[in-house]
C-alpha cells in the first residue's frame, strides 16, 4: 500500500515535531531533555543536616536534570526506614551503614552506594547542664541506673549507646530508653524523662546554644575519635536493594551522581552558603547559627569527600555491630565487604 504525498508530508511533520518535543533552549544553545528514568521514593531517617548531600541534591535539582523524579520522605528513623526499604514502598534509603548488613541478614540483600561521612556523627551523649555542673553527671560510667535516650531499638543510636556503655563498664546498669525521633530525644533529655541522650552535632549545638545541655562525649573531634575507634567509619550512608541494582542500574546510577554533585557543592562552598541552600525547606526545625556551626565542623572533619566507602571503614563498623550488640560475629562474616557495599556508581560518577 502507497501512501498519498499529503500523508506523507504530513507523516514528516508530526514525526520531525515529536523529535522537536526533546529539544528545548538553553542560553541560546540546543539542549536536548535528559532521558525519562521515572519516580522514585527517597526516605531520609531523620531531619539533620548530616543528610546534606541528599538536600542539596533535592533543592538544586540535580536528580530531575538526570532524568529521575525523586519524591523526598523524611522517614524518621532507621528502622522505619529499613522497613519501607525492604516492603518496597522506598527505592532508596538514607540510614545509618549498619542497615546494608542487617537488611542482607534478614533477607532483604541490601548495597550501601554512597558514603556520606567517615565518623559516627551521633555518637555524642549530652547532659543537662545542672546535672554536669552539679557532679551529679560528669562521665559515662555516672550514668549507672540511670535512663538514656535513643531513638528506638537495634537503631543506630541504640547500638552507639549499648556500645558506650559497654566501653564504660556500665551497660548491666543503665537503661537505653527508645524514644521515637531525634526532636522527641532532645525534648525528653531537657524536661528530665531521661538522664542523658544519644546525640548528633546539631542537637549539642543547640542544647549547649541555649544554655541548658553540656556533652559528656563528644566523637566529632579528630582526637577523641580517633582514640575511640581508629580510623573511618561509615555512619549515614544510601542504601537499595540488591534487586534495584540488578534490574534499575541506570537508575542507581542516576541516584548517586546526583548525590555526587551535591556532596561537591558542598565541598566547594562555605558552610553559611550550605546553610542559605537548605536550611529553609529543610533544616528550619533547628536555629540556624547551630546548623551553619554543625555544617562548618562536617565539612572540616566529617563528610566524605569523595563517597567513597572502603572496606577497612566498612569492617570497623561490623566490629561495632558484632560481639553480640547486635549480631554475632559468625552472623557477621556472611555479609562481607563485597556483599554490602558497592562503590561503582560513585567511582563512575566521578570519573574513577
Amino acid at each position: 500500500m502507497s501512501n498519498s504525498p499529503d500523508f506523507t508530508t504530513r507523516r514528516r511533520v508530526l514525526a520531525a515535531a515529536g523529535a522537536l518535543a526533546g529539544i528545548s533552549l538553553v542560553n541560546g544553545r540546543v539542549a536536548f531533555a535528559q532521558p525519562k528514568l521515572g519516580r522514585v521514593v527517597y526516605g531520609q531517617g531523620s531531619i539533620d543536616p548530616f543528610f546534606a548531600a541528599g538536600y542539596v541534591a533535592l533543592k538544586k535539582g540535580y536528580f530531575g536534570e538526570g532524568g529521575l523524579d525523586v519524591e523526598y520522605l523524611n522517614s524518621q528513623s532507621g528502622p522505619r526506614t529499613n522497613q519501607l526499604l525492604a516492603a518496597g514502598q522506598i527505592v532508596f534509603g538514607a540510614t545509618a551503614a549498619t542497615a546494608a548488613p542487617a537488611l542482607t541478614l534478614a533477607g532483604k540483600p541490601a548495597t550501601l552506594v554512597f558514603g556520606f561521612d567517615r565518623k559516627l556523627t551521633y555518637a555524642n551523649v549530652i547532659v543537662r547542664r545542672e546535672d554536669f555542673e552539679s557532679g551529679k553527671i560528669k562521665s559515662l560510667k555516672d550514668l549507672a541506673g540511670k535512663r538514656v535516650g535513643a531513638t528506638q531499638p537495634q537503631s543506630s543510636t541504640w547500638l552507639m549507646a549499648l556500645y558506650l556503655m559497654q566501653k564504660a563498664g556500665v551497660a548491666d546498669k543503665v537503661d537505653i530508653r527508645p524514644l521515637g525521633d531525634l526532636a522527641t530525644m532532645l525534648g525528653a533529655l531537657k524536661t528530665g524523662s531521661v538522664s542523658a541522650s544519644m546525640a548528633t552535632m546539631s542537637m549539642m549545638e543547640q542544647a549547649k546554644q541555649e544554655g541548658w545541655g553540656v556533652p559528656i562525649f563528644d566523637a566529632t573531634t579528630e582526637s577523641s575519635w580517633n582514640e575511640f575507634m581508629g580510623g573511618d567509619v561509615p555512619g549515614i550512608a544510601a542504601l537499595t536493594l540488591q534487586d534495584t541494582i540488578q534490574k534499575r542500574p541506570e537508575v542507581v546510577q542516576a541516584f548517586v551522581t546526583a548525590l555526587v554533585r551535591a556532596q561537591d557543592f558542598i565541598s566547594a562552598n562555605s558552610a553559611a552558603a550550605v546553610t542559605d541552600a537548605i536550611y529553609d525547606d529543610y533544616l528550619n526545625a533547628f536555629p540556624r547559627p547551630a546548623i551553619e556551626k554543625t555544617l562548618g565542623v562536617y565539612k572540616e572533619t566529617v563528610f566524605l569527600k569523595d563517597n567513597i566507602i572502603t572496606q577497612d571503614a566498612y569492617d570497623r563498623m561490623t566490629a561495632i555491630m558484632g560481639d553480640g550488640r547486635q549480631f554475632s560475629n559468625d552472623e557477621l562474616k556472611t555479609v562481607p565487604y563485597d556483599r554490602c557495599v558497592n562503590m561503582s556508581f560513585v567511582r563512575r560518577a566521578r570519573g574513577l
